[in-house]
């Protein structure tokens, strides 16, 4: 669905209503008062003219604000409600348009315009009071006819829960290996925003963004082709505005699904306004292999550390391990005893001691 064009469509289709209510309101209502003009003299068909001009300039700016764009958030909301609050949204409108019908007879009987006025509003306001009242209230009404759960967000396509996924977590690519296994079951759902950050990202001119945005592009031409977790691009039209992250969250909130994200801020802004996250840092720590103090290993020493006489080395998942006294092994194979492990927001960190209390190896 081609929002902008049905806009501009709209728009035209507005203007041309507006200019001709304009002009035949200007030749009905204000040429009989001004009995110069009524003889359709050319200063009377600028007059006119240049009304309609107005008209549909106002018409054509102010259209979709009053038409398409209240119905396609309306269409948006009412795809993303759950089933039980979509039906106690019709009940409550129902009841409340009928209220405004018993109210619409005498509030006919008021002089002026009132008479005409008053009904329509009493029947739109009622209408929205129903609405609002009882989806608010769902759950004592859910209780009250002991209903046997609370009405929940219809299952994503496919089956499972969706997972939104952000520019981070598509950029790192773990996800792609955790889709594969299977841990991820329900659809993984990337927003138009994001991808256009993505996109955005890929054409930097910076080389090094610009190989960050196309690994993540990759990723996620992997993810669409394995199948295992099925990628949804979710359409976001009117919310592209704003700060990615601020707009993931909310989107979260109102599909109530979880965020996968590498972003520390991100986890946190997400955990305080109540969005579950899935950090694939903290995954990856969770699975890594135990090691306890007063373990030995066999470690390669690689570099030096930062303090002196430090030396550093990796076990296979990553882990980095600090060997004090370990500079000078640097190169080799050492044997060395853990003495403490230190876990860290950017993961876990080991220290250990040369086996025997020297460097040598």
């Amino acid at each position: 669905m081609n929002v902008a064009r049905i806009e501009l469509v709209v728009r035209f289709v507005g203007g041309v209503v507006a200019a001709l209510g304009a002009w035949e309101g200007g030749r009905n209502l204000v040429l009989p008062s001004f009995p110069f003009l009524a003889s359709w003299t050319y200063l009377t068909y600028i007059i006119l003219g240049t009304g309609a001009a107005f008209a549909y300039v106002i018409a054509f700016g102010l259209t979709p604000t009053l038409t398409t764009r209240p119905f396609f958030w309306l269409l948006r909301r009412a795809t993303e409600m759950p089933a039980g609050d979509v039906l106690l949204a019709a009940v409550g409108m129902i009841a409340g348009l009928l209220i405004g019908v018993l109210l619409a007879y005498p509030l006919s009987f008021l002089p002026w315009y009132l008479g005409n006025f008053l009904p329509i509003l009493a029947s739109v306001v009622f209408a929205y009071l129903g609405m609002t009242a009882l989806v608010s209230h769902k759950r004592d009404l859910f209780q009250l006819f002991r209903w046997p759960r609370e009405s929940r967000p219809a299952p994503a396509p496919g089956g499972g829960q969706r997972v939104l996924v952000d520019t981070s977590s598509i950029i790192d690519g773990r996800i792609a290996d955790i889709a594969e296994t299977g841990f991820l079951a329900g659809p993984l759902v990337v927003p138009r925003f994001v991808l256009h950050e993505l996109q955005h990202i890929a054409d930097s001119s910076d080389p090094l963004r610009r190989g960050r945005g196309r690994r993540g592009l990759d990723i996620l031409e992997r993810l669409q082709k394995d199948g295992t977790a099925p990628l949804e691009i979710y359409e976001s039209d009117g919310e592209a505005r704003g700060e990615v992250d601020a707009m993931l969250v909310s989107l979260a909130r109102r599909l109530a699904c979880p965020i996968v994200t590498n972003d520390y801020n991100l986890n946190r802004v997400a955990g305080l306004q109540g969005v579950k996250v899935l950090n694939v840092n903290e995954l990856a720590n969770a699975v890594k292999s135990a090691v306890l103090p007063g373990q030995d290993l066999s470690l390669q020493i690689i570099q030096e550390g930062r303090e002196l006489g430090q030396g550093v080395g990796y076990l296979d998942d990553g882990t980095m391990v600090v060997v004090e006294n370990g500079r000078r092994a640097i190169g080799s194979s050492v044997m060395v005893t853990v003495s403490r492990v230190l876990q860290t927001a950017a993961g876990r960190m080991v220290f250990a001691q040369p086996k025997g209390g020297n460097g040598q190896g």
